[in-house]
């Protein structure tokens, strides 16, 4: 089953016109965007851009029959499910009940009348998602300059 879906892969990555090292990067990128599409619940991490930049130096000084090789022992090695961390779990647990209490206080000051305007149902989960995702950006951007 595994070399069914390997293959299918590389079909139709092959079936791109791959030149240079831009091409390689988006067919990747397109393969895990795919995934990510087609699969609901659950998401995988594309690899960094050096761990591409070295596959593709493999994939271009191989035979064309050895290509398929690099790419599936690639896949193999860069396929991993997308892991929530801990904050992620921590912000969406505690943001709802925050969320709901903020609102009150916010509802006592004259200053924020406008808040009574937005009922509680749209309002507590747009106050969750705004919270995950300033999260997920701030772990990437802390994650980013770690990793430089």
């Amino acid at each position: 089953m595994f070399s069914f879906l390997t293959g299918t892969l590389y079909k139709k990555f092959i079936e791109k016109d791959i030149n240079n090292f831009d091409d390689f990067h988006i067919a990747i990128l397109d393969i895990f965007s795919t995934f990510n599409s087609a699969l609901p619940g659950k998401h995988y991490d594309a690899p960094s851009p050096k761990e591409v930049e070295e596959c593709f130096i493999h994939w271009k000084e191989a035979k064309d029959s050895e290509r398929k090789k690099v790419f599936i022992e690639f896949m193999k090695k860069n396929v991993n499910l997308n892991k929530l961390d801990d904050s992620m779990m921590i912000t969406g647990l505690v943001t709802p009940p925050a969320a709901m209490v903020a609102k009150r206080a916010a509802e006592t000051l004259p200053q924020l009348k406008a808040v009574k305007a937005f009922p509680d149902v749209v309002f507590v989960p747009s106050a969750t998602v705004l919270a995950l995702i300033s999260v997920k950006m701030s772990r990437r951007i802390f994650m980013g300059s770690i990793a430089s």
